[in-house]
């Protein structure tokens, strides 16, 4: 299920392809410099470029072929317990002298609303260069190559029965240079892909229509993950399956036993389980946008999460994981990012960045710090976090076996969660009966409702390592000004007993 990379690996066009290295590492100890003298206790510095390409594709046109860089630095300084921080898409020195009376100017005014003084954990200096192993740059491949495959995706839906089909994907390059006033120098290089496509069909006589999105995920892949996906394959599928869920009996409402597919899981696990054990969120540094947490923290070590089934892990080291990296953004190494955040159903730990460890009386964080652009301040965000599998063989026909009424959930679709993580609603993209412990045939417009603690606490079924699948978000949204993180998930079919699913298009339970 997990398989690391090398994360001492390093490969031609990685970080210093697009950079001068020589050079940044000039800037990097220039600006550290400059802050030791201006009075700083800890000084940081992110330089880096990110370079991102979408394109997208509707029935038989291309729309869209967008190419775009970020490129800059972020300068963060600890002046007498508070944060100061300021950031650039200049690189030279002068700026930079700038940038450090100015983060050094807001830490002083940081420091008039300090309530408690931020301490930083002892993180060890680190050397070391990095770059994410894969077959083929997908910046290397050829734009009319990716348009021909989105072409032939939306093709291949239409032939086999969609009215409608919107094909795209996107990539991004992130290269990065970190150096710290105790000494680390990384240089990191990785790049994701999310290819995607959504077919619709359409009632012309009633008005109705039913979609069905792709099931391939988000991945810290290139493009040989692209056509490992096959969507072409995919679509065809879809196609069908959109004509027979247009036709599909609508579920009738009320409490089910339901498997759900880690097509679907990776998102109830994202928002309920890695959102609600954010530590700034429980802190309630989140409360003006992103929201606070249920799990407080005198809840940590004694809360009943979910039932003793119930294992979920924290890792930067999954192959493809979209958060796998040799280091976060504070310089903390993957082999302290690897943790239980609940183990046999009871909450263990919470995702921590830099300087948060000690207001919950924890000796160190556990490497949960990204800035997702060169200019911003580097925020807690998610690891990979996934719900670890059956040690014993168990298959999807195993748990479909156990269920005399349920339904088989499989696919993402509409949610929401409210601002403590708690009372949830998520939808699905493909539903199916299960009668007697038999697959039947396909529903529609069903979602499920729980309660965080009442769902997990119900799960009492879960697939071996066989049935594991690595999802994921490509953007999840935090903080203002907003930032967005990719992170994976990955889960393995589970089974749930007594869920209370409602009809979406009649809105009842």
């Amino acid at each position: 299920m997990h398989s690391r990379n090398d994360l001492t690996a390093t490969a031609p066009g990685g970080f210093d392809s697009g950079f001068d290295r020589a050079a940044l590492l000039n800037l990097a100890d220039t600006a550290l410099r400059l802050a030791a003298r201006a009075g700083a206790q800890y000084a940081d510095i992110r330089i880096g470029r990110n370079e991102h390409e979408y394109l997208r594709a509707r029935e038989d046109k291309l729309q869209a072929l967008v190419y775009a860089v970020d490129a800059g630095f972020g300068l963060r300084v600890l002046v007498n317990g508070s944060w100061g921080f300021a950031g650039s898409t200049t690189l030279s020195t002068q700026e930079l002298s700038r940038m450090v009376t100015l983060a050094m100017e807001n830490a002083a005014a940081n420091a008039t609303i300090q309530a408690t003084p931020i301490s930083l954990e002892d993180i060890p200096a680190a050397q070391g260069d990095w770059v994410m192993p894969m077959k083929t740059d997908p910046f290397t491949v050829p734009a009319d190559e990716k348009a021909a495959l989105l072409l032939a995706i939306n093709s291949a839906a239409l032939q086999s029965g969609a009215d409608f089909c919107n094909a795209w994907v996107t990539f991004v390059r992130e290269s990065k240079l970190f150096a710290s006033s105790r000494g680390s120098i990384i240089t990191q290089t990785r790049v994701r892909c999310q290819p995607n496509f959504s077919a619709m069909a359409v009632d012309k006589e009633t008005g109705k229509f039913a979609w069905r999105n792709s099931l391939a995920a988000p991945r810290g892949s290139g493009w040989d993950y692209v056509l490992a996906c096959d969507l072409v394959a995919e679509a065809a599928l879809a196609g069908a399956q959109v004509r027979e869920k247009l036709a599909a009996k609508p579920v009738e409402p009320g409490k089910y036993d339901l498997i759900i597919d880690p097509t679907n899981l990776w998102l109830t696990i994202h928002e309920s389980v890695g959102h609600s054990t954010e530590l700034d969120r429980a802190l309630g540094w989140e409360a003006d946008f992103a929201g606070t947490s249920f799990v407080t923290p005198d809840k940590l070590g004694k809360l009943q999460f979910g039932s003793p089934l119930m294992t979920v892990m924290a890792d930067r080291s999954q192959e493809g994981g979209l958060s796998t990296i040799a280091f976060d953004d504070d310089g903390v190494p993957a082999h302290d990012s690897e943790f239980a955040i609940v183990e046999n159903g009871i909450f263990k730990n919470y995702q921590m960045a830099m300087g948060q460890a000690g207001y919950i009386g924890a000796r160190k964080s556990n490497g949960c710090a990204f800035a997702d652009r060169p200019t911003a301040f580097p925020i807690q965000r998610m690891p990979n976090i996934s719900l670890m599998p059956n040690p014993n063989p168990c298959t999807l026909d195993d748990l479909i076996g156990g269920i005399e009424n349920g339904i088989y959930i499989l696919g993402d679709g509409s949610w929401s969660i409210d601002q403590q993580r708690d009372n949830f609603q998520f939808g699905g993209t493909l539903f199916y009966e299960i009668k007697n412990g038999k697959l039947g045939p396909m529903l529609r417009d069903a979602a499920y409702q729980s309660r965080t603690l009442e769902f997990w606490n119900a799960l009492d079924g879960l697939g071996d390592k066989s049935t594991y699948f690595l999802g994921g978000a490509f953007f999840c949204g935090k903080a203002q000004p907003i930032q967005t993180a990719p992170v994976s998930h990955g889960a393995v079919p589970s089974r749930f007993r007594s869920i209370t699913v409602l009809n979406t298009e009649r809105g009842d339970v």
